[in-house]
């Protein structure tokens, strides 16, 4: 991996803070550059603004305040853009950098629970073509350095090849531990036993993959009902969950798929979705 890149979505909110901070334990993970992205409406925008005007070097003092408080550590650099729309915008300046993913806070309205989404972080997730990693509600509080343990949420439909490609790729490049882990209704039993088989699937390709050094684990987690498994399955400081696409996404674009979504009521960690391939079926 050469001089990878990390776009982070910027705004003078705690939410915006949040994805500076999740965005720097992703950086350091991957020894890449961080990019802080901000964007303001064009002068066609009911929101009218021009560069050079107060909000752009409001927006200035913003983001080079928020560089500063980056540790020193990661190199760190700053863009502001114009767009009608920030979702645009946003996609637009994290592709122009090459950014591997685009990070986002989940506070805001929406969804109730630690990841919420607000509507331009709702944008997102439904049409990026690179990952989107959704901060929860507080990471500026703990700013942990780096991913401790990375959660890849293996499903049964062919698109979930593509997302636990990902998983391995990064696990291996970054030398992290990781957990593959199938929810499943505590009262399915046919889907639970496919659960097990696909699961053992899933390990042995990763064991296979993965060096000997880097520790992967495989678990079905069973609840009454999405927020019910992910509970039980226990998070610490540092983790991370990687999702697939909706089966509903456009090629090479995102979209939230409804067990994401239930995730997203319960999770405290960050949570990084994987856009859909060419004639995947993810879900």
């Amino acid at each position: 991996m050469s001089n990878p890149r990390i776009a982070v979505a910027y705004l003078a909110t705690p939410g915006g803070d949040d994805a500076v901070a999740v965005g720097e334990q992703i950086a350091r993970t991957l020894g890449a550059q961080l990019d802080l992205c901000m964007v303001l409406p064009s002068d066609r925008s009911p929101l009218a603004t021009t560069p050079g005007g107060i909000l752009q070097r409001e927006a200035e003092s913003w983001l080079a305040a928020a560089a500063a408080g980056v540790q020193n550590d990661l190199t760190v650099t700053t863009h502001l853009s114009f767009d009608e729309s920030s979702t645009a915008g946003l996609i637009a300046a994290a592709e122009a950098v090459g950014a591997e993913a685009l990070v986002v806070g989940g506070a805001g309205g929406g969804i109730a629970g630690s990841l919420s989404l607000g509507s331009v972080v709702n944008d997102l997730v439904h049409a990026s073509p690179i990952p989107v990693v959704i901060a929860p509600r507080g990471a500026r509080l703990k700013r942990n350095d780096r991913i401790r343990e990375v959660t890849c949420a293996v499903g049964t439909r062919p698109g979930a090849k593509l997302l636990l490609d990902a998983a391995l790729r990064l696990c291996r490049d970054t030398e992290t531990p990781l957990r593959l882990v199938s929810l499943v209704a505590v009262d399915d039993a046919d889907d639970l036993e496919l659960a097990q088989q696909h699961a053992q699937k899933a390990l042995d390709q990763a064991k296979a993959f993965l060096p000997e050094g880097i520790p992967v684990s495989s678990r079905v987690a069973t609840g009454a009902g999405v927020e019910d498994a992910v509970n039980k399955l226990g998070w610490h400081d540092g983790d991370v969950i990687m999702v697939g696409s909706s089966r509903l996404a456009q090629p090479r674009r995102l979209f939230l798929g409804s067990t994401a979504a239930k995730m997203l009521r319960v999770l405290q960690v960050p949570m990084i979705v994987v856009p859909k391939d060419e004639g995947a079926d993810n879900d």
